[in-house]
């Protein structure tokens, strides 16, 4: 076992990783609009810089478990992360559309390599009963990223040139490859495990189909779509497929014997259920403080922060009390502080003041960083450690397919209802606003009925091993 500060440079080491990786792919979004003028392109092309980081990182993330056991976790995670410097720095000179989409998609490979280590490399150096404080410390990282990059990318588009949202991912990403080089611990490797084939065809083309369409579909004119149609059953087939022939398998690619571990199946219904309503409030919030009560984009990045701030404190105080405690009561709490202020902010009216939507922001992320984390982190403790990344990287699919169906629906829902509204008579804002109350009321309950798989949530007596 690692010193104690040899053990934290390995927190901060990936750390430093993960936040690089998220804060660029959410900071590029508020910058579609600037693409498409200065390439002259339509909202299809230029929405292709977000969809193909989404596919690449979705189809990458089921192979990193593989990978990992054949060559090693901190060889994979520092070859993910050089890339993505290496793809950033590239990408900063791009010359075309099609140029600035190709270095996205490198950066979303590399990216998949990356995540699923992150928490893997930390259960390398940390035991079960130190977990919960180093990956609080870490998911800070998964946490804020999201809700503080458009903001910073809409600075950046703002007051400088889009050059910098690729460049800035250099610094930080060299610091944080320099620090795994020093502080990442070479794992055992197994040069002798064979590939599973099928299992990778049928689950990278099935996650790919599934992405793609979420990625295509943001009207009910869309979810019609013969091709849509086509691409999600496609994809739900070849996942059936994939799970049918790996459970007969005795080198999976993916070890889905996991989910017969109650605790880490739970983990994984909160996580993807907390995912979604993370993302289906970044969908709603901006449309809410701009559309409804007509304030521009610098105010709607500044509603973000105290959810960021909240969820990053809180997180590490909820790691803590996993350690001494264990996941039932923390997570359990936090899901009850999200599905309420999600209740709440579904009951906002045209005259409610900008400050009550700044404290519900901030007791959501506070019940968010409470609930999301230990969760994960109480899945990945039920299984043996030889598994951590398999179970990572399956996590990450989960939260990565329920995050992209949430704002497909939470778009949809939102066009439909506030398009029947208005037909009815309703100003624009009012039926705006009504239709992102129901949207944040259906999220609101759905996070609450994940209280139960809170409640079943255990503390780990000894290590539990699936083959």
């Amino acid at each position: 076992m690692k010193k104690p500060s040899q053990k934290w440079m390995v927190v901060v080491t990936v750390l430093l990783g993960t936040f690089t990786v998220i804060l660029n792919n959410s900071s590029l979004n508020p910058a579609i609009p600037r693409f498409m003028e200065i390439f002259q392109a339509d909202a299809v092309s230029a929405s292709w810089i977000i969809t193909i980081f989404m596919l690449a990182t979705g189809m990458t993330l089921p192979v990193t478990g593989y990978l990992s056991e054949r060559f090693g976790k901190k060889q994979v995670y520092l070859t993910g992360l050089g890339m993505f410097v290496i793809v950033s720095f590239l990408g900063s000179f791009a010359w075309s559309l099609s140029s600035i989409i190709f270095f996205r998609g490198l950066q979303g490979v590399a990216g998949g390599l990356m995540m699923p280590l992150s928490m893997a490399l930390i259960f390398e150096v940390f035991p079960k009963n130190e977990r919960g404080l180093a990956t609080g410390i870490w998911g800070i990282a998964i946490m804020m990223a999201p809700t503080i990059g458009p903001t910073i990318g809409g600075m950046v588009i703002e007051f400088g040139s889009w050059h910098w949202l690729f460049f800035m991912n250099i610094p930080t990403g060299l610091l944080g490859f320099a620090l795994g080089l020093r502080f990442l611990t070479s794992t055992k490797t197994n040069r002798t495990l064979p590939f599973d084939t099928i299992g990778f065809v049928t689950v990278t083309a099935g996650l790919g189909s599934l992405l793609y369409a979420f990625g295509r579909i943001t009207t009910l004119t869309d979810l019609a779509s013969l091709f849509n149609v086509s691409l999600l059953v496609i994809g739900i087939l070849l996942l059936i497929m994939f799970v049918r022939y790996e459970v007969r398998q005795e080198e999976p690619l993916l070890r889905l014997t996991i989910f017969k571990v109650p605790t880490y199946r739970n983990s994984i219904i909160v996580a993807s259920v907390q995912a979604a309503g993370l993302f289906s409030g970044i969908f709603f919030i901006p449309l809410l403080v701009q559309t409804v009560y007509g304030y521009g984009p610098i105010v709607t990045g500044l509603v973000f922060l105290p959810s960021a701030l909240f969820t990053g404190i809180f997180m590490t105080v909820a790691g803590r009390i996993l350690d001494r405690k264990g996941p039932k009561g923390v997570v359990t709490t936090g899901l009850i502080l999200t599905g309420t202020t999600t209740l709440m902010l579904g009951m906002l009216s045209l005259d409610s003041p900008l400050w009550v939507i700044f404290i519900l922001m901030m007791v959501r992320g506070m019940g968010l960083g409470i609930s999301n984390m230990p969760a994960t982190t109480a899945g990945l403790n039920a299984i043996s450690d030889n598994l951590v990344a398999q179970g990572s990287a399956i996590n990450n699919v989960m939260r990565r397919v329920s995050s992209s169906l949430a704002i497909v629906i939470a778009s949809i829902y939102f066009e439909v209802r506030r398009t029947q509204l208005f037909v009815a008579g309703q100003s624009l804002e009012a039926g705006s606003l009504q239709a992102i109350n129901e949207g944040f009321l259906i999220i609101g309950v759905l996070v609450l009925l994940t209280i139960p798989a809170g409640l079943k949530l255990q503390k780990p007596k000894t290590s539990i091993s699936e083959q």
